[in-house]
């Protein structure tokens, strides 16, 4: 069952737990002026005990430097709970930001959300993170 964590007039985000991952979905722009209510949340859900996520921009028309900037702040709170963390469905100019940041390689990106949740999560699969582990 999804559950509205933002609802905004410039943003939406949902979330749904699905085999072991709790799916954020976000419908807007990931900019300065919507990335702190995509941290606010993620931090609600790790405080509700959520631990592996994934990070669905399917929906996510355009994201600046502050926007990637909250997924590295995210990544870190997540990492600190010994948790996960995925990014799926990501548009063509929003991988750009990843790419030219050159953080694509620190994340495992899918091409969606149901790639993404295929393989239950592990333990510890940010020990490397920011850079990608060798196995």
């Amino acid at each position: 069952m999804r559950t509205n964590i933002i609802r905004q007039q410039s943003m939406m985000a949902s979330y749904d737990v699905v085999n072991g991952w709790t799916v954020v979905e976000v419908d807007g722009d990931l900019d300065a002026h919507t990335s702190p209510m995509i941290r606010e949340a993620v931090i609600k859900l790790l405080g509700e005990g959520h631990r592996h996520f994934i990070l669905d921009l399917g929906f996510v028309p355009f994201m600046d430097s502050m926007g990637l900037g909250v997924i590295v702040a995210v990544t870190k709170r997540i990492r600190e709970q010994e948790g996960s963390l995925r990014i799926a469905s990501v548009p063509g100019r929003v991988l750009k930001i990843f790419d030219l940041s050159g953080m694509r390689e620190s994340y495992e990106i899918y091409h969606s959300s149901a790639d993404a949740t295929r393989s239950a999560p592990s333990l510890g699969s940010l020990v490397h993170w920011p850079h990608p582990s060798s196995t």
